[in-house]
């Protein structure tokens, strides 16, 4: 929306960032759990391993025999109940702890259980592959597994996770047999959660300290970056001499009032503040003293007018008020009151005498004295006119005008005083409007259309860019490519154009030219993308010569093209950007016509505008 103050970016930086950084805590955090689980769970089972292989160690040297593993001379493989054996497990069943060794048993290579802490097992037979072959080939084997998986003796144990441990007994290199121990795995896997969880907690305590810095430091940098950019950003809008909002700024603004004013069927007031003999103070005393006297009435204004007047700098020694609806009859007091604190003021410079500073000011309400914001423009700058008229020093409020006789007199003036506006905002608008004017006026005529509609047109083409005024000038007068989002806003010319003249009487014809000259052939235009014929015929005429002039004029971003690359390039367009019966036309007219427009020509001024009220 034309008017309404740019926004500084979201801080999506800062999110990225701060996301990214919560984002690798929590993988950290669990990397870490999974890496100290991985080397608690070895560590401990290598202790658990190594404490049980003393224990065994001393049993077998202080038990066992290697006659006890031996298998009997007649291959049977029973282990009956003999005092050896009952020995065997009585001395076994004191190693067994509740809570933690659950079983030992004694076996032979061939898997058969010798003696077990629990004699009803003795003489089973259990599988000799797995790890218990590994421990049989005098490998130690020890595994977390579920009760199922544990190889145990036939009778369950009472834990659904076991510590399963295989450790062979061996004289002189040979394994003679191999104790089986199965501990309860919960209290081992319970340190294990609770050292995880310790590495989590304190992983994420030191994060959540981290990420508070974090945030402190990129909110600090957050906050001055946005300051930074608020400032950059309301600098292009700001007069930067007087400080004031510049010519763009200021008339954006008051577009945006009067629509408001408009919707509410409120009054809006202007002031248009000229200060006397500015010209005649530059050539005597040097630009130096002008912006002295600049700066002294841009002074008086900020202290003087109220909120939420807008003030802006519309020219070179203007200043324009704009009063909303809600202060609209607080104008004329604020005036008066600038206009008698100038009575003590004087500049003086170097020998001179002292100079008093005057201003004459020019005041016209909507919808009172003119029937849109254009004409209130057009209203206030005659009224003004006539208070400088009268001597200097005079505020003066425009005379009650009924509205349709206004609007039916001061069209043209209007008209001009939009081109000098587009002049003031940007010498090569002007140039390449006129030129426009030339070429789709020249193009209409090729075409057989009537009379009225080339006066149309002509209008259309100088005023089809009047909408930059309210572009800022760093991105007008930008001398490289625009990014994407300066582009965007440079589209919206065309809205803030049709907004500008939309309320001048039978100009149906130009505003639908202002609105639609960017729209392309094949509907990939700005800014309501309109396809083929959709387009109207004025705007299709415009977008040709707005295309030829644009390839045909030294923009400060690179030169200009010489015709027939130019034209060869506008053939190209044809029936995707610009219509090709359209191009067709132009080229054949540039290339055969003695009247031809050629870039570069210059017209007079009289030759694009003439003496007439009747525009289309």
């Amino acid at each position: 929306m034309f008017g309404t103050l740019p926004k500084p970016s979201r801080p999506t930086l800062f999110i990225l960032v701060f996301g990214a950084f919560i984002a690798l805590v929590g993988i950290t955090a669990t990397a870490q759990a999974v890496m100290v689980g991985e080397h608690f769970s070895a560590a401990a089972l290598n202790d658990v391993v190594t404490s049980d292989a003393a224990t065994t160690r001393a049993f077998v040297n202080a038990y066992v025999r290697p006659a006890d593993l031996a298998v009997p001379a007649d291959g049977s493989t029973t282990t009956p109940a003999t005092s050896t054996t009952i020995r065997l497990e009585a001395q076994l069943a004191t190693l067994i702890r509740p809570g933690e060794i659950l079983r030992i048993e004694l076996r032979r290579p061939d898997g058969t259980i010798v003696a077990a802490n629990d004699p009803v097992i003795r003489g089973a037979a259990m599988p000799v592959g797995g790890d218990f072959g590994l421990a049989v080939a005098g490998k130690p084997q020890a595994a977390i597994l579920g009760a199922d998986a544990a190889e145990a003796g036939p009778d369950p144990l009472g834990s659904e996770t076991l510590l399963r441990e295989f450790l062979p007994i061996s004289v002189d290199g040979k394994v003679l047999g191999v104790v089986g121990i199965w501990r309860d795995a919960n209290p081992i896997l319970d340190r294990l959660a609770l050292v995880r969880r310790d590495v989590v907690l304190v992983t994420l305590s030191a994060a959540a300290i981290a990420a508070a810095l974090l945030f402190l430091i990129f909110r600090a940098a957050q906050r001055r970056l946005t300051r930074q950019t608020a400032q950059l950003i309301e600098s292009t809008r700001r007069d930067p001499l007087t400080g004031t909002l510049n010519h763009g700024a200021v008339i954006g603004a008051l577009a945006v009032e009067a629509e408001a004013a408009r919707a509410a069927g409120r009054p809006l007031t202007v002031a248009l503040v000229d200060i006397d003999n500015f010209r005649l103070l530059n050539e005597n005393h040097g630009h130096a003293a002008g912006d002295q006297a600049l700066l002294a009435v841009a002074g008086l204004l900020r202290s003087g007018v109220v909120e939420p007047m807008i003030l802006g700098r519309s020219g070179p020694d203007e200043f324009l008020i704009v009063a909303p609806p809600s202060v609209a009859a607080d104008l004329e007091p604020v005036v008066t009151r600038l206009q008698a604190s100038l009575v003590d003021l004087s500049l003086q410079f170097e020998a001179s005498e002292r100079l008093p500073v005057t201003v004459s000011v020019g005041i016209a309400s909507y919808p009172e004295h003119a029937a849109s914001a254009t004409s209130l423009l057009s209203t206030v700058t005659t009224v003004l006119e006539e208070a400088k008229a009268s001597g200097g020093d005079t505020v003066r409020v425009a005379s009650n005008v009924p509205t349709d006789e206004l609007a039916v007199t001061s069209t043209f003036n209007v008209l001009e005083g939009l081109i000098l506006a587009v002049d003031t905002k940007d010498r090569y608008t002007k140039r390449h409007s006129e030129d426009v004017a030339r070429y789709a006026t020249f193009l209409a005529g090729r075409m057989g259309l009537e009379a009225d509609f080339l006066r149309t047109i002509q209008t259309a083409g100088l005023l089809h860019d009047v909408g930059k005024i309210g572009i800022p000038d760093h991105i007008l007068r930008k001398p490289s490519s625009l990014t994407a989002a300066e582009y965007d806003i440079v589209k919206q010319h065309v809205a803030l154009g049709d907004m500008i003249v939309r309320d001048l009487p039978d100009l149906d014809q130009v505003r639908a030219g202002i609105r639609h000259h960017h729209e392309r052939w094949d509907g990939a235009g700005y800014l309501d993308r309109l396809e083929g014929e959709a387009i109207p015929l004025i705007a299709r005429i415009l977008a040709v010569a707005d295309a030829f002039s644009a390839m045909t004029t030294t923009r400060p971003y690179r030169k200009a093209l010489d015709l027939r690359e130019a034209l060869q390039r506008l053939e190209d367009a044809a029936g995707t950007q610009l219509e090709e019966r359209l191009v067709v036309e132009f080229v054949r007219g540039m290339e055969t016509a003695s009247d031809a427009p050629l870039p570069g020509a210059e017209i007079p001024a009289s030759a694009l505008w003439t003496s007439g009220r009747r525009v289309a």
